[in-house]
């Protein structure tokens, strides 16, 4: 385990254990940290990626949160996965690996005081809905990125945890599925946020660090809300 400690902000490569299944992950905690957010995506990849590393720093830099950056998905699952996508459209696999990162948060001594919440992009945000629904008192917020919440549609009735979704106003697709999917969430707690100039990959100049400062609100307010 490689740990970097500077100025009380703790990162760590972490190795999380569940049975003979090993996934790794890139854990950041800053000083004070309330919460810590854990990102799921296509694939099951979220350490690789250089849009998630830039958005999960911003969330260190606007309030302070934590982070954790993991492939949900094995090396070797990983290499099947490229050529079949197995895993990758498998929303129930996906979701249970998010449940074993989450226990293991809660059983970490460095992050069992933290809340932990939930920002799911694409595809990874059906596994995000899924695990919210299996852990509904550990998961204090969830927050979704063009989420294909057509994947889970038959499961939305039952989240109980505060969802922000988030999608781009050129995305008529996606926006069409989360403005019904609003709906059938029953949590009062809910909003679905439209970014007008937004794609679906939100590489649009400005749009990513909205997509961080939306998010980081929201986590850091229900992460503040008492239980």
């Amino acid at each position: 385990m490689n740990t970097r400690n500077l100025w009380n902000v703790l990162e760590q490569i972490v190795t999380i254990e569940s049975g003979i299944i090993k996934l790794k992950g890139e854990l950041f905690v800053p000083p004070a940290a309330k919460g810590i957010v854990i990102f799921s995506q296509n694939g099951g990849s979220s350490r690789h990626s250089t849009r998630n590393h830039y958005l999960a720093h911003l969330l260190h830099q606007q309030e302070g949160l934590g982070t954790i950056l993991v492939d949900l998905l094995t090396e070797e699952e990983d290499i099947i996965d490229q050529r079949t996508q197995h895993f990758s459209n498998d929303i129930s696999f996906l979701s249970n690996r998010l449940i074993n990162v989450t226990d293991w948060l809660f059983e970490n001594p460095i992050t069992q005081h933290l809340k932990v919440g939930y920002f799911g992009i694409n595809r990874g945000s059906g596994a995000v809905f899924l695990a919210a629904i299996a852990r509904p008192q550990n998961v204090g917020a969830i927050v979704c990125r063009s989420g294909y919440t057509d994947l889970v549609s038959e499961s939305l009735s039952y989240v109980q945890v505060p969802t922000l979704l988030i999608v781009g106003g050129n995305d008529c697709a996606i926006m069409a599925m989360n403005e019904d999917a609003i709906t059938q969430i029953p949590t009062h707690h809910k909003q679905l946020q439209i970014i007008p100039t937004a794609s679906h990959t939100f590489s649009e100049p400005g749009v990513i660090e909205e997509v961080a400062t939306l998010s980081s609100q929201w986590f850091k307010y229900y992460f503040s809300c008492k239980n």
